[in-house]
């Protein structure tokens, strides 16, 4: 089930944000997604989230500012289920139009938006971590 963010889920959501990140990210350093979790909690509260859950367990969860996918995260032991595919195609029906940011490192993540038809539009230098990324877009056909 796919429903909005509370503000009860927040602990749990910044979890899956931080051990997802940490992961993923092994190119950057854990402290600095750890020296931003409180900051992420209070920005989670602020954007458009929607979280994945299932028998009353939050496995994952997406956020959006307008049509910028700020990020997809789907807890370690649910991952490669479709969960983060269930995500976009939710939010998919609710914007023409989406565009994100990707790390270059995150080729798992690359494939992944590539087979979801999102294109790849520029790429930059992501100014707090030094590390370069892809601009991705996905438009409604």
């Amino acid at each position: 089930m796919i429903r909005e963010l509370r503000k009860v889920d927040i602990n749990k959501v910044a979890e899956i944000w931080l051990d997802t990140n940490i992961k993923t990210h092994y190119f950057i350093s854990a402290q600095y997604w750890k020296s931003n979790f409180e900051l992420v909690k209070e920005l989670l509260l602020q954007a458009t989230v929607y979280v994945y859950e299932d028998k009353q367990e939050i496995q994952g969860f997406i956020g959006l500012s307008n049509e910028y996918i700020e990020g997809i995260f789907v807890s370690a032991e649910m991952q490669s289920q479709g969960i983060g595919k269930i995500l976009l195609n939710y939010v998919k029906g609710k914007r023409n139009k989406l565009i994100l940011n990707v790390y270059q490192k995150n080729t798992r993540a690359i494939s992944f938006y590539q087979r979801e038809k999102f294109e790849l539009q520029h790429s930059g230098l992501d100014e707090a971590t030094g590390e370069k990324d892809y601009g991705m877009a996905w438009q409604q056909k």
